[in-house]
């Protein structure tokens, strides 16, 4: 089953991973100041995952396909990892779409 892992960084600020049924990592959040804010991006992602619009299709300089969910206000929510192809990354997002909704929260 899919999770969220929230976690707190040596910088004392908070992130979560949705990590997929095969224990990928699909996504990292931003980092935040407050352990609520970190739950509040988690409500987020789960409302925005299921709309294709909200993905960034991007390639890095050095040239790996990734994608970036944003809020409805543009604002980025999490970004995935690095992938070999872009078939590959809309393979992570198809994933995304399917985990995302229903993963539960582990603190």
């Amino acid at each position: 089953m899919s999770k969220y892992q929230l976690k707190e960084s040596t910088d004392h600020q908070f992130y979560f991973n949705l990590v997929g049924s095969n224990g990928e990592v699909l996504l990292t959040s931003e980092r935040y100041t407050a352990r609520a804010s970190a739950r509040n991006g988690v409500g987020a992602v789960r409302d925005n995952s299921g709309v294709d619009a909200r993905y960034n299709r991007l390639v890095s300089e050095a040239g790996e396909p990734y994608f970036v969910l944003k809020a409805n206000n543009g604002q980025v929510l999490a970004t995935s990892e690095m992938y070999s192809s872009p078939s590959a990354r809309d393979g992570g997002i198809d994933a995304v779409k399917r985990a995302a909704p229903t993963a539960r929260l582990e603190e």
